[in-house]
């Protein structure tokens, strides 16, 4: 029991860190579409796409690695430590030098002719992130989640720290009349014209700070690489590394390909960059899906695991599955009938408003993906795993040539619909095989019911008047009560126990 508890306290720290840390850097959204154009913004999220690529290659999936050979070799895990952390900094080095060779070669290809600092900046973040890569899981080995979170929380705090003193602080003391010497010394370091630079610069900033917390860690390694070791922790890591891709291709492809793949003059009155820009704060807006399918896996994987061996696990499931596709159904709802004033709130620049349309397909797709996380549970109980990866690379596939098919064609919503699709497709493919090795009691007749449903109350809720009048807020509203009151008459036989539960607790 006491080895429980303790698991459950850790997953709530990590699980915290991570949530508010995604939490409080989406709440720089605001920020950035109330100073940047959209393809200023367009910069920041093309270069961001390729950047999460790129982390997945420089860590190759040594992370997992150095758990699984750690927990196999527990009289050498200073010796594997050294080895993984030594294979990382000299492959981070070498790649990173490859960057800034060919950084101007790299910043023709994406446009940005002259920008060659952004690759230097972020060919020095990449391998900062991927050198404390191996002293985050070795904190998490040794069951020290205050100070892992604690650093992380520090990473957060000062990228959005130096982002609100740069783009804020520094704009307002620039542009105020008179001078002053607060404003000849700002002026000195500070080029109101290139904001784009100093986002890139604030992350520079934090992850530097990562890197010094990290430094005495780092110093001990000695560079004597273990061939005979590395060959095997690569063989196991390999298969992890183009299981992340695939999954990063799955979330990230459509920002990184959408400004060379829209046909140009595709919107008229903005630019290629501009449209990327717009899709990429569009797209911040599905966090909210996105935050509660991550706080729902930090719960349910050890929950799973720990109730597999019961008697009536698979029912327990299945009733987790059903609260889950209940409780997503209505974050949809909710969220899409009020877009317009989350539109308002964070994207604070009209121009931004155009890509408000992707977000109920957006957000749909996200349902899908935690409905498939749900599932997913079978091929992780039946150590067969490899199904897992056989799923994510078959839906990256499906990813890239419905992008390459789709975005010529509808733009930005033709590649919101290949999220969709794909995560769909995932959720079927899934969903079959698991009935095959793991059969469930998923009542999936009411699950599709209530999606349908969602999507058709969004659908209806959506499409706004050209007139927008408090007639049609009140008109939302009320779908958003119809909808719950649905719900709650359907399932009124579940949900009875928990209000007599609660009203003898009172």
């Amino acid at each position: 029991m006491g080895r429980l508890s303790s698991l459950v306290k850790e997953t709530a720290i990590y699980g915290v860190s991570s949530i508010l840390g995604r939490m409080l850097n989406w709440l720089l959204v605001p920020l950035y579409t109330q100073y940047l154009l959209p393809d200023e913004y367009g910069i920041v999220t093309e270069l961001y796409a390729y950047a999460a690529f790129l982390l997945i290659i420089y860590t190759y999936g040594m992370e997992t690695a150095f758990f699984r050979f750690t927990n196999k070799n527990e009289n050498n895990q200073d010796f594997i430590l050294n080895q993984s952390q030594a294979s990382i900094l000299v492959s981070s080095v070498l790649l990173s030098t490859m960057l800034i060779l060919f950084a101007t070669p790299i910043t023709n290809y994406l446009e940005y002719p002259g920008k060659e600092k952004y690759i230097i900046w972020f060919s020095v973040i990449l391998a900062i992130d991927a050198i404390v890569a191996i002293p985050f899981a070795n904190l998490r080995l040794r069951q020290k989640a205050k100070r892992f979170a604690w650093i992380k929380l520090v990473n957060i705090f000062l990228n959005i720290g130096f982002n609100l003193f740069f783009i804020v602080l520094c704009t307002y003391i620039v542009t105020q009349t008179g001078e002053s010497s607060l404003k000849n010394i700002i002026a000195r370091f500070f080029n109101q014209k290139e904001l784009v630079d100093y986002i890139f610069i604030s992350n520079l900033i934090a992850s530097g700070a990562m890197f010094i917390i990290f430094l005495k860690d780092i110093i001990k390694i000695r560079i004597r690489l273990n061939w005979d070791l590395l060959k095997e922790m690569y063989k196991y890591a390999f298969p992890i590394m183009i299981m992340s891709l695939a999954g990063v291709t799955n979330e990230m492809l459509s920002r990184a390909v959408l400004k060379k793949w829209l046909p140009e003059g595709f919107y008229p009155g903005y630019s290629n960059q501009a449209a990327l820009g717009i899709f990429g704060a569009a797209y911040k807006l599905s966090v909210f899906m996105t935050l509660s399918i991550q706080a729902f896996r930090y719960a349910a994987e050890p929950f799973f695991f720990s109730r597999a061996k019961d008697k009536d696990s698979k029912e327990l499931f299945s009733s987790v599955m059903f609260w889950f596709v209940v409780f997503g159904s209505i974050i949809l709802v909710v969220i899409v009938l009020n877009l317009d004033i989350i539109g308002f709130l964070f994207l604070r620049n009209e121009a931004y408003w155009d890509g408000l349309i992707v977000v109920p397909i957006l957000l749909t797709a996200n349902l899908f993906l935690g409905i498939y996380y749900n599932l997913s549970i079978w091929f992780k109980l039946t150590d067969k795993t490899y199904y897992g990866t056989l799923i994510s690379v078959s839906g990256a596939g499906l990813t890239i040539i419905l992008n390459y098919v789709l975005i010529p064609v509808w733009g930005y919503v033709g590649s919101s619909i290949a999220t969709l699709v794909c995560y769909f497709s995932m959720v079927i493919f899934s969903y079959f095989l698991g009935k095959k090795y793991y059969p469930v009691p998923y009542k999936t007749g009411r699950y599709l019911f209530y999606i349908i449903l969602a999507v058709l109350f969004s659908y209806v809720g959506f499409n706004m008047p050209e007139n927008y009048t408090i007639k049609f807020k009140l008109f939302q509203f009320t779908l958003i009560l119809l909808f719950i009151a649905i719900l709650a008459i359907m399932e009124w036989k579940q949900l009875r126990p928990l209000f007599k539960r609660n009203g003898n607790e009172s």
